[in-house]
């Protein structure tokens, strides 16, 4: 059995319809919740459930680089087993993906001096909230870990609002009411929002074929 992790269905919506490509494979995708409280409260029980071959932490990451756009592949060095980051830089050679450090934050990072000061102090490109939860979680069962997440907002196009407004923590969910009277109070941020959304469709949709591919990959 091999596991596929996500935040939030938003997130796997692409995977999973593709999943009937990977009949064979015996993958199960599981939605850990946003957040490192919210990853610890749900994934060790997932993870005793059965045996594990590996374990492929996936979803957004936001870009903390100039160099890293809406869209681009990024693969965990740092969290990453050796033998499955070779594996998907492989599996992904044609598409490029970003090799660095990750660093899995407490809070949502968004503003582009918080994300510089943070890539400094961390040596690292891009941040996400539940990879590193994840990976210690595998290392403590000895199950193989890769982190292939996909870029989302950077320092450049970052989120459309601030993060309150977009998802509530405590609830894990976007709060439509408080989206919307936001909208109505700031009516410069729909355009802003849509484009967000755009960008966001898309990316998700390439880490999909890039989890696809690696999946697929006789060497797994």
């Amino acid at each position: 059995m091999i596991a596929v992790t996500f935040a939030l269905p938003a997130e796997s919506s692409d995977f999973a319809r593709r999943l009937p490509k990977l009949q064979n494979k015996g993958i199960q995708v599981f939605h850990t919740g946003v957040g490192a409280d919210a990853c610890r409260a749900r994934l060790p029980n997932f993870l005793r459930e059965a045996t594990w071959e590996l374990v492929i932490s996936a979803g957004f990451a936001g870009g903390m680089r100039d160099d890293l756009r809406v869209g681009d592949l990024f693969l965990a060095e740092n969290f990453s087993d050796p033998r499955l980051l070779a594996l998907a830089r492989q599996s992904l050679a044609n598409r490029t993906p970003r090799v660095a450090r990750l660093f899995t934050s407490s809070k949502v990072i968004n503003s582009a001096a918080e994300r510089a000061s943070l890539a400094q102090t961390t040596d690292a490109a891009a941040v996400d909230m539940e990879t590193e939860v994840i990976a210690k979680e595998c290392k403590a069962r000895g199950i193989p870990f890769l982190s292939l997440r996909v870029i989302s907002d950077t320092p450049s196009q970052p989120l459309p609002a601030a993060p309150e407004v977009l998802f509530n923590m405590e609830r894990q969910q976007t709060e439509l009411a408080k989206l919307a009277l936001h909208l109505l109070r700031n009516p410069a941020a729909v355009p802003r929002l849509l484009l967000f959304a755009r960008r966001v469709g898309k990316a998700r949709a390439r880490l999909a074929d890039a989890l696809i591919a690696v999946l697929q990959s006789d060497n797994l």
